[in-house]
């Protein structure tokens, strides 16, 4: 075992260095917080495997017995076990194939104008009526699918980060510690107008208060929780009964994000600009980390992929008349 310190402390002491770098660690904390406190019940002897850490990712709390979940689990232990090996240079280092191969990442469900028309309208009827409940999720939606933002982002954004004035939106450290400006629409600054002085009819304005607000007992006024918000979806969706059109189980919230990203580069190509050097500007605007995650649409999106198809199709029929 790793100079028998117990697994926590080296856990404790990898995330608080992580999180003086700048790193947000949230998701990864649990996962390595959970992955050293059940190696601290085991009593190992000698240096970390990939099998103990395969068998900590089967024991996930939802009991899944799907290998994608348990390779998800595994892979947040990466950097971590690269952590260790300057304390147990005989410590492993799990790659991708533990579980066999997982395969590409999931294609997305890229929701057409009909089915976004019909999710702000289901929202706008939220109860209980009158109230600001339906207002509130049918601007949430929107704004979501008009900006390409995370619900995270959307969720926490505060009333001065929204610059109705300028239509400028200011998104604070969120995924990957990167803040940035989002510009919007004209259109959807009208309706956000709308939505705030609606709410500052229902909820007590304060300076530091969160653009979109919970409406019942104690969470009135406060940030809206993402559970409930991913809630609040799902029972809509189910409501609607959408034909799914991606690989995950159903279409999700997230979805709306993918979904503008896809149409922006629709919207270009049918416009005749050119994608490749607008790809920059698309990963800024959505917080991308490495434009890569921008281009994988391109190779991951079936409404994409036929994009690409097409213009490597016209490239080579000019590489076949300028050899004639």
């Amino acid at each position: 075992m790793i100079a028998n310190i117990r697994m926590q402390m080296h856990a404790t002491n990898y995330l608080g260095e992580r999180r003086r770098l700048g790193f947000d660690m949230r998701d990864t904390g649990y996962s390595v917080n959970s992955f050293a406190s059940y190696v601290d019940t085991l009593d190992l002897q000698g240096a970390l495997t990939i099998e103990v850490m395969a068998d900590w990712a089967r024991c996930d709390k939802e009991h899944s017995g799907n290998p994608k979940t348990w390779a998800r689990r595994l892979g947040k232990l990466r950097p971590f076990t690269r952590y260790l090996q300057q304390f147990e240079p005989l410590t492993e280092v799990p790659n991708d194939f533990t579980f066999g191969q997982i395969g590409q990442r999931p294609a997305p469900h890229i929701y057409i104008e009909r089915e976004v028309i019909e999710l702000l309208a289901a929202a706008r009827r939220l109860g209980p009526q009158p109230g600001l409940r339906g207002v509130i999720y049918e601007t949430l939606f929107g704004l979501m699918a008009s900006t390409g933002l995370r619900v995270s982002e959307a969720v926490n954004l505060l009333d001065t980060d929204v610059d109705l004035k300028t239509g400028m939106l200011t998104i604070r450290l969120t995924k990957f510690a990167k803040s940035r400006y989002v510009p919007v629409h004209p259109s959807v600054v009208k309706v956000l107008r709308r939505y705030q002085s609606l709410r500052n009819l229902h909820v007590e304005f304060a300076e530091d208060m969160p653009f979109f607000v919970g409406t019942r007992g104690r969470c009135k006024g406060h940030f809206l929780g993402l559970h409930q918000v991913r809630k609040v979806f799902e029972g809509l969706r189910d409501q609607l009964g959408w034909v799914n059109r991606g690989t995950n189980d159903a279409p999700r919230i997230h979805d709306l994000r993918h979904t503008f990203i896809v149409n922006r580069v629709m919207l270009w190509h049918t416009q005749g600009v050119n994608v490749d050097q607008q790809m920059l500007a698309l990963s800024t605007y959505v917080g991308h980390a490495k434009i890569t995650n921008t281009y994988w649409y391109l190779s991951g999106v079936p409404q994409l992929m036929a994009v690409a198809a097409n213009k490597f199709e016209a490239f080579t029929q000019m590489q076949e008349v300028s050899h004639v």
